[in-house]
């Protein structure tokens, strides 16, 4: 007699698993196969997270918090720098790069100009030659003008210089080129660089042809050029050299 001596494989024993315990909406308990796992998340998604600033405790001159300005100008955008920065000086971080101005905060761009402000026209018919740099006593005065500008109109003052430059940029200009014999002008649309830099030019050389033999100290002078380009008023003197650009491009079409 031939002995087998393979064992067989003993079967175990498969218990049902236990149903999961559910929590019903009247506090009592649901055995469910479901239950126990974490709930799906929601097809929405999760929510954004707000954007916190980068530097959240550095203000202009200590006052100002420049996260808080918004630029409404598309054109613009790009070009008016608001870094947080508590002195408006760069040391000439960026003079070795290309295209520097477009890295400079906008307030140490508007002091720079007003430092030396150019002259008007070809002729030079007015011209800022005599202006001395200064950079603290420019300091001074523009931290005096914009304590001036809060304190008249309860916002930001650096909001007040962005929307001055906004209504002082031109939109269009007259280029003028040789046509055979004669000189012939044309409307060309200013490239937004070059409205920046016509805006600041305008503001400066308004406050330098107000501030001159005048009274009024050189703060209070800023102050009432910035809010009265902000307010969009004919009587600034960067909003009526626009006008006058553009009038002229107008008739040049």
């Amino acid at each position: 007699m031939i002995m087998n001596n393979e064992k067989k494989p003993v079967e175990k024993e498969v218990k049902p698993e236990k149903e999961a315990v559910k929590p019903q909406a009247d506090g009592k308990a649901e055995a469910g196969p479901q239950a126990g796992k974490p709930q799906e998340a929601s097809r929405t998604g999760p929510k954004p997270k707000e954007a916190k600033p980068k530097f959240p405790g550095i203000k202009l001159f200590g006052l100002w918090d420049l996260s808080q300005v918004r630029v409404e100008d598309p054109g613009l955008r790009m070009y008016i720098k608001l870094k947080p920065q508590m002195v408006p000086r760069s040391g000439g971080r960026y003079a070795k790069e290309r295209f520097y101005k477009n890295e400079t905060g906008i307030v140490e761009r508007f002091m720079n100009k007003l430092a030396v402000s150019g002259h008007k026209g070809k002729k030079h018919r007015l011209t800022s030659g005599h202006c001395a740099e200064g950079k603290y006593n420019l300091y001074k005065a523009m931290k005096e003008a914009f304590k001036i500008i809060e304190k008249k109109t309860n916002q930001n003052p650096i909001q007040t210089l962005v929307k001055a430059i906004e209504n002082s940029a031109i939109l269009e200009e007259v280029a003028a080129y040789r046509m055979g014999g004669i000189i012939a002008r044309k409307a060309v649309v200013a490239s937004p660089k070059r409205r920046l830099d016509i805006a600041l030019r305008y503001m400066a050389q308004g406050i330098f042809k107000t501030s001159f033999r005048n009274r009024s100290s050189l703060a209070e002078v800023i102050a009432k050029e910035l809010m009265a380009a902000a307010s969009n008023d004919p009587k600034s003197f960067s909003i009526m050299e626009k006008n006058r650009i553009e009038k002229e491009a107008e008739g040049a079409r």
